[in-house]
Parts: C-alpha cells; structure tokens; sequence
C-alpha cells in the first residue's frame, strides 16, 4: 500500500466513525422525549461537530488522491459501539443513553489514537487537524460524562 493509500485508509475510517456518530446521536434526538429538550440541543451540536470532521477530512482525503468512503462502521471495520446505542433509547433513561453516548464517545477517541498509531504517513497539518478534531471529540466526551455524572447524583 502506498503512503497515500494508508492515509486515505486512515482518514476514512475517521470518516465512519464520524458517521457513526451522526447516525447515534439523531437516533438519540429521535428517541428524546419533549422534556429532554437540554439533550436534543447538546445532541445536535455534536451532529454539527462531526459533519464538520467529516466535510474536513474528506477534504483530506481527496487532497491525498483517495476517494471518500461513505456509510458507517457497521460492517465491523473499526467499532460498534454507536449502533449498539439504539437498543438503549427504547428505554428512555437518560442515564443509560448517556453512558451508551459515552462509550461511543470512547470509541470515536480511540479511533483517532488508532489512526495517530497508524503507518500512515501524516504532514505536519493533517495531524494538527486530527489532533484538533480529537481535542473536539475529547470535550464533547468529557461533556457527556459530566452530564451522566451530575445525572447520577441526582437519582
């Protein structure tokens, strides 16, 4: 495989994570009840936040002569963890869906520390962006988290 080849490998499974993501987080809105009004609005700003990673990458990844690949990642490829979150939102806990967001959240992140840890050979600025992008995805984590914890104190 080429270096380019590696790269766009790489900067496409970031693609499917994001995806994933997007795909969660609207089950997620679609499953809230009207008084969880607070979720919908923090939900949204995430969808926001991964459309944004992924407009940014597929950027990179033309720019490396690859083609963006579209769709998730539940042919397996890199992590589950966001279609699992469905089966969660029949609940209606907020608590469960949001330690269900978290774990996805965990793998989003290590998806990133995946492609960092790659052989793809990165420039200077592709791995700022990434590293931008993780610094994103680790506040909206901590967000999430946050939220379960202060959730959690108040049951």
């Amino acid at each position: 495989m080429t270096h380019s080849e590696e790269l766009s490998s790489a900067l496409n499974d970031l693609v499917l994570i994001n995806n994933d993501r997007i795909e969660g987080y609207q089950n997620a809105i679609e499953s809230l009840e009207t008084q969880d009004a607070d979720l919908k609005m923090l939900f949204a700003k995430m969808i926001s936040n991964s459309s944004d990673h992924v407009r940014v990458l597929s950027d990179l990844i033309v720019a490396a002569g690859g083609n963006v690949e579209e769709g998730t990642t539940t042919s397996g490829k890199i992590f589950r963890s966001w279609m699992s979150i469905k089966s969660v939102f029949s609940v209606n806990d907020r608590t469960s869906i949001l330690e269900s967001c978290e774990s996805g959240e965990d793998a989003a992140l290590k998806a990133y520390d995946m492609a960092f840890a790659s052989d793809a050979h990165m420039s200077v600025d592709v791995r700022q962006t990434l590293t931008d992008q993780r610094a994103s995805l680790k506040g909206d984590h901590d967000q999430i988290k946050k939220m379960r914890d202060l959730h959690k104190s108040m049951v």
